[in-house]
């Protein structure tokens, strides 16, 4: 018998210049995943209020480790991006517009939700680092009382006593999609053209696909998952080992900073 199991995953952003524990919500992306049929459904919703949000993202190396963080604005009715300032303030007219223009959120985040919660009928929904992404949908009038409800990085935080970031392991099982297939180590999943076309890098929905990957990869195969995860932080622990090293020697070469000479004594 075939049972659906959801993958949530949310963008969101505190409104540029405006109290930075307020955040509005920019994209859901809903992905269910039919076991038995290995069918992938997938809903999207985008906010396309006239309000700037601060976009905050990782980049990050070969490894999937972050190299830095990027704080960006962009505006959600226009898709456009400026850079961020960091002493930029909105005056209390320009924030309450800002708040008006979002008021619709809310109830177009609970319809949307609302309608695919009755619509797929899952029980068991995964997000990855999801208590705000919840918190949030529940302040739009959503109610999980009835879901069981999985954050799979606390699952692994509590089996390998290490924080994965969604990129690294990404890394771990080999994620990648050719706008036909999602693949992974030991998993393949054919892709309807309708969900292929949102699979975008840096969306809700792409950390969805790739959330449903991992999930499935830690649970089916979950040996190979494990040996592959210690693999993985083995090569960060020795690029760091490798960088440190390289630094410490740089300034065991580095010239002798020279002494400044003392300030002449002033005469009395």
């Amino acid at each position: 018998m075939n049972e659906n199991i959801a993958f949530l995953e949310l963008k969101y952003g505190n409104i540029y210049g405006g109290y930075p524990n307020f955040y509005a919500i920019s994209e859901i992306a809903l992905l269910v995943f039919e076991r038995g049929s290995n069918k992938i459904f997938l809903e999207s919703w985008i906010n396309q209020a006239n309000v700037d949000i601060v976009d905050v993202y990782a980049e990050t190396d070969d490894l999937g480790h972050t190299t830095r963080r990027v704080r960006e604005v962009l505006n959600m009715r226009t898709n456009r991006r400026f850079k961020y300032e960091d002493d930029f303030r909105l005056e209390d007219e320009e924030l309450q517009f800002a708040f008006r223009n979002l008021r619709s959120t809310k109830m177009a985040v609970k319809n949307f939700l609302l309608k695919n919660l009755r619509k797929y009928r899952f029980q068991d929904l995964i997000v990855f680092d999801g208590r705000r992404d919840i918190f949030l949908c529940e302040r739009s009038g959503v109610n999980f009382d009835y879901i069981n409800i999985i954050d799979i990085q606390k699952d692994l935080n509590r089996e390998t006593d290490y924080l994965f970031s969604l990129n690294k392991l990404a890394r771990v099982i080999d994620f990648h999609t050719d706008r036909s297939y999602l693949r992974s180590n030991n998993l393949e999943y054919w892709l309807h053209p309708i969900a292929a076309r949102q699979i975008v890098p840096g969306t809700a929905a792409f950390d969805a696909a790739r959330l449903l990957m991992v999930f499935n990869e830690y649970t089916e195969v979950h040996e190979d998952f494990m040996i592959k995860a210690a693999i993985l932080l083995n090569k960060i622990q020795k690029r760091k080992d490798e960088e440190k090293a390289l630094k410490a020697q740089e300034e065991a070469d580095a010239p002798p900073a020279k002494k400044k000479k003392p300030a002449a004594k002033e005469e009395e």
